[in-house]
């Protein structure tokens, strides 16, 4: 409980700076005598929730903002950007990265937004030379940015959890008097009469490669018959949200977060995309599903008529106050280990910067195809989690197309494990037992690591020329 106020000090003195206010004058906003502000800010006195719900109030401040958790999260980001070679004489030390996150968030912040668009540019260098050597014209490239990691941002800071949505969703179910088992004609009927909008399904050889066109000038939806069932019922609900919520997917998505168009854009269509989720897979027969079949994900699946990955990532937006689910985190990662999504409700860490532990289930999904993999793993810190991992394929384009295929992984903390249908039969509190894992090769300091692709961090490079251990690293 200690730990809070440290915290909490600094982010409101960058509130109050934010808002250009001197002590005084927020004092008087709050209530309280300029001293005890003044106490708060420096951390000798608690932020009592009555003067968090006031602020709130005030100046329309995300209470996530003062979590311990998002704390915790950018002092992780910050340890695997400062784990960059580039940084290698600094030798800086965990507390030294956590007391900069407590005392100046903002500035820890900026760091990171720096060595983003530091990296970004790094990684994209020999792209452009390329085009640059090709004649290719870059006018308009921005590399100083990644949409897709400030939407990924915007998305853990909300929990994978939207209200708005979420309600918007449940009026459609009563509006449109949706069945569970014709959600596709249901949906398109929903379209024509509300819209005016018929809804074709396009032979594949017409469709061009598109698998969803909408055309507002002929009101007509148009969707490849390449695309499965609960695809296309995902696509109408995604529709849907576009011409009934355009107010609310853009009022959600004005978050500080999202600092280009793009990245606010993007932010649309992921918040369309859950929408499009939260209809195919209503939220409280959802949840009670989940528990009475154990998170059972095939069987959720054929019930909601939805995907593994589908259900995989709408059990991670169960978070409704009162209502929640099981904390999951959850990734998706292609055959060369990018990460295309990541979502951690469980604490779980992912690397941002550098590739993932090789020795996560996530990958060796793709040894085994179709085939659902558990794994027990542990983190360096100790703490235990059960995950679980398949691989995905895209099944687009004909017998003669390649197909894309991925992997998704899910998983909790142990002590939720029972809940798992897949857990049963596993030792999971074991330790012995477990995997170690960790999220990158240069923060985890296990110097015996077989797989290690780089040396830690925190571990002074050392070689002994007469001694070869399983790992080159190992010293």
């Amino acid at each position: 409980m200690s730990a809070a106020p440290t915290l909490l000090g600094a982010k409101l003195r960058g509130l109050r700076r934010r808002e250009g206010l001197s002590q005084a004058q927020l004092a008087q906003k709050l209530e309280v005598s300029p001293s005890y502000l003044n106490l708060i800010e420096h951390n000798k006195r608690p932020l009592t929730a009555p003067l968090l719900i006031k602020l709130a109030q005030l100046y329309r401040v995300d209470l996530n903002t003062f979590a311990p958790d998002q704390d915790s999260a950018l002092a992780s980001d910050l340890a695997e950007a400062f784990g960059d070679p580039l940084f290698e004489e600094l030798d800086l030390t965990t507390g030294e990265l956590r007391d900069l996150v407590q005392q100046c968030p903002t500035a820890a912040r900026a760091l990171m937004t720096l060595y983003g668009a530091y990296q970004n540019s790094r990684s994209s260098a020999d792209a452009l030379a390329s085009k640059l050597s090709d004649g290719q014209d870059l006018a308009g490239v921005d590399r100083s940015r990644l949409p897709t990691e400030e939407v990924n941002d915007f998305i853990q800071r909300h929990r994978n959890h939207f209200p708005t949505l979420e309600a918007a969703a449940e009026a459609l179910w009563q509006r449109a008097n949706l069945d569970a088992y014709g959600l596709f004609q249901d949906l398109a009927r929903h379209l024509e009469r509300e819209h005016r909008v018929k809804t074709r399904v396009v032979p594949k050889g017409e469709s061009g490669g598109v698998l969803r066109r909408f055309q507002p000038e002929r009101l007509l939806l148009e969707l490849s018959e390449s695309l499965p069932l609960h695809s296309r019922v995902f696509q109408l609900a995604h529709q849907i949200a576009l011409l009934e919520l355009p107010d609310v997917l853009t009022n959600v998505a004005t978050d500080p977060l999202l600092t280009c168009d793009e990245s606010r854009a993007l932010a649309r269509v992921a918040l369309a995309n859950y929408f499009a989720g939260a209809v195919m897979m209503p939220y409280a027969a959802f949840r009670e599903a989940a528990r009475k079949e154990r998170h059972d994900i095939e069987l959720m699946g054929r019930r909601f008529q939805a995907s593994f990955e589908q259900v995989c990532h709408r059990l991670t937006t169960l978070r409704r106050p009162g209502a929640e689910g099981i904390a999951f985190h959850f990734l998706r990662i292609d055959i060369a280990g990018n990460i295309s999504k990541r979502f951690s409700a469980s604490g779980i860490r992912f690397a941002r910067f550098s590739g993932a532990c090789p020795r996560w289930n996530v990958h060796a999904a793709f040894l085994t195809p179709g085939t659902i993999r558990t794994q027990v793993s542990e983190m360096p810190d100790g703490t235990l989690y059960f995950c679980i991992a398949r691989t995905i394929r895209q099944e687009r384009g004909g017998p003669h197309a390649a197909h894309a295929v991925q992997a998704v992984g899910l998983g909790c903390l142990t002590e939720d494990a029972k809940h798992l249908i897949y857990a049963d039969g596993v030792d999971v509190f074991n330790h012995a037992a477990a995997v170690p894992i960790g999220v990158s090769c240069r923060l985890c300091d296990r110097p015996d690591c077989e797989q290690r692709a780089f040396p830690s961090l925190h571990q002074p490079l050392k070689f002994q020329e007469n001694i070869r251990r399983g790992s080159f690293y190992a010293g």
